[in-house]
């Protein structure tokens, strides 16, 4: 490897005001169940316009309560997308019901809404779409398919903080339940955690007792009278994740800005495939920069070209059903998504982050180039 700087392919920003935030949570002594949890909900909610927000672990366990709260349970069927990160197919699971997947749509690689429609059966409970790379999903066909049929829906918009609707709805405040992750590569970070956002007060209240393991909601100690999960995010994660509201417009603003940069460096490379442009008064929340490779080129040897040089890359993301753990449970098989296989062999993430400068989406562009040798 040369004598250079590895470009990362993230890194969160943090700074001052995190770290006084979280020292006045230390300070308090009251580290759970406390009042930053509380205003973190309701900043949070007055950011996507949502009347409710239900602060979680992860994004994982907003989805895994919000699939409960829609009242998924044994034997049901859960409508998704196969290209998405593997923990919306999972959360199905846990209630010993069946991820059903569907093939996306290849432009926004979202869950095409006809192909979701078709795979609906007398099981099917609920649909999770997911906007993918945060994308907005077609939120409007999947609504209008769940009426029709009689089904819950549940939005992964754990990618997609900041992105907006074409009616100018912003993701996560039509009123489903919406879950955002807040993981250190997000557009928000709070390490690890999340928030389910939803317009239901009966649902904010399943999902407040059933992440603190049950409890009533007056808070009984010894009144557990529901099945509950230890789901809590801490006071010192929300502090956290306050610090980030403050400065949360300034970092989608930049973000938006670097991908803009990323479409004029990229431009003209024979075969690649950029992220879709936004269309019809739709807005992407930026939170990954991910190409496609041309059809042909190894993308595992692309990884290594780029690393040579400096350049953290990751493939992004693989088809849920064809690993090893879906086939043997249900025996998925190359060829039933098509588009979604055909995407996923090909996708690759590339650095991307708000400290990321001009300079360096160049050294990427370039690295990218000589790779592909165009």
């Amino acid at each position: 490897m040369g004598d250079f700087e590895v470009i990362p392919l993230a890194k969160p920003v943090l700074g001052a005001l995190e770290e006084r935030l979280v020292a006045e949570v230390l300070r308090s002594g009251h580290l759970s169940l406390g009042p930053r949890v509380l205003e973190f909900e309701r900043r949070f909610a007055e950011f996507v316009g949502s009347p409710f927000a239900s602060a979680v672990s992860s994004g994982t366990a907003g989805l895994h309560l919000a699939l409960r709260a829609v009242g998924v349970g044994d034997g049901d069927e859960v409508i998704t997308s196969p290209f998405s990160f593997v923990a919306s197919a999972n959360v199905a699971l846990y209630e010993r019901a069946r991820p059903v997947f569907a093939d996306v749509d290849p432009v926004t690689l979202n869950l095409d809404p006809v192909a979701a429609e078709a795979a609906v059966t007398a099981r099917t409970r609920a649909i999770l779409p997911v906007h993918i790379f945060g994308y907005p999903a077609n939120m409007g066909a999947f609504e209008r398919i769940a009426a029709r049929h009689g089904l819950g829906v549940v939005e992964d918009a754990c990618e997609a903080l900041g992105a907006v609707h074409a009616d100018g709805t912003p993701v996560g405040g039509r009123g489903n339940p919406a879950v955002f992750g807040f993981y250190a590569n997000k557009q928000l970070t709070t390490g690890e955690g999340g928030m389910v956002t939803l317009g239901d007060p009966a649902l904010k209240a399943r999902i407040d007792s059933e992440r603190n393991q049950g409890r009533s909601p007056d808070m009984g100690w010894l009144d557990h009278d529901r099945l509950g999960f230890n789901y809590r995010l801490s006071d010192i994660a929300c502090a956290v994740g306050l610090g980030q509201m403050a400065r949360l417009d300034g970092m989608l603003q930049v973000r938006a800005r670097l991908a803009a940069s990323y479409r004029e460096a990229l431009a003209g490379i024979d075969g690649l495939e950029l992220p879709c442009e936004d269309r019809e008064g739709e807005r992407r929340g930026w939170f990954v920069f991910v190409v496609q490779l041309p059809r042909g080129v190894d993308r595992d040897e692309t990884v290594r070209a780029l690393a040579a040089r400096g350049v953290q890359s990751k493939p992004y993301l693989p088809a849920i059903h064809l690993m090893s753990f879906y086939r043997e449970r249900f025996g998925h098989r190359e060829g039933e998504f098509p588009v979604c296989e055909d995407v996923a062999a090909r996708s690759l993430a590339l650095p991307f982050f708000p400290g990321l400068d001009q300079g360096q989406v160049e050294r990427v562009a370039e690295a990218l180039r000589a790779a592909l040798g165009r």
